[in-house]
């Protein structure tokens, strides 16, 4: 088994996983569950480690989708990682100076990163066509990978930017 079929398993995984996590934490909002209230304890004290492991996941696995497997990113992929790319050098600096202010400038690159790589998804689910724009040579709804019948590349985007997101605001409560 070679490297480049582990590796999507592994980001597909974790995507599967983190899903199950932002479903409960929306649960947990409205009901209160006390083993989710015990691991956001566990999530406060460790947030910013957790955000710089997530963008740095993210980011790697989209080069690796770009740069190793071939895959040429459309116009909104593109995008994506302009909001993407820039969060582990961030949180990298977050953590060494300890600073949690970084929520302000962090959660604004997410929400927006969120927005468009869901965006980018309903054009994937919804097979709109489109090439983005009259330049793009790659159109947004072509589909690289599909996963446990969801789980698209802007689906693994769209579900790091949440996770960030989640954690920097349980940091703020």
């Amino acid at each position: 088994m070679s490297i480049t079929s582990i590796i999507p398993d592994i980001l597909v995984f974790l995507t599967f996983i983190s899903s199950i996590f932002i479903v409960l934490t929306i649960i947990n909002f409205i009901i209160k569950i006390p083993m989710i209230e015990d691991l956001k304890q566990s999530l406060r004290k460790n947030s910013l480690l957790f955000a710089f492991i997530i963008s740095l996941i993210a980011t790697l696995g989209s080069l690796f989708y770009s740069e190793i497997l071939g895959y040429t990113p459309c116009k909104l992929c593109w995008f994506q990682r302009i909001f993407m790319y820039p969060l582990p050098i961030i949180f990298g600096i977050a953590l060494k100076n300890k600073d949690f202010k970084i929520k302000n400038y962090a959660i604004p690159l997410a929400v927006i990163g969120a927005l468009i790589a869901a965006y980018h998804y309903s054009i994937q689910v919804f097979q709109f066509t489109t090439t983005c724009s009259t330049n793009s040579e790659v159109p947004c709804n072509i589909v690289y990978s599909f996963e446990l019948g969801y789980i698209t590349i802007p689906m693994m985007a769209l579900t790091a930017f949440i996770l960030i997101i989640i954690l920097l605001y349980k940091n703020s409560t």
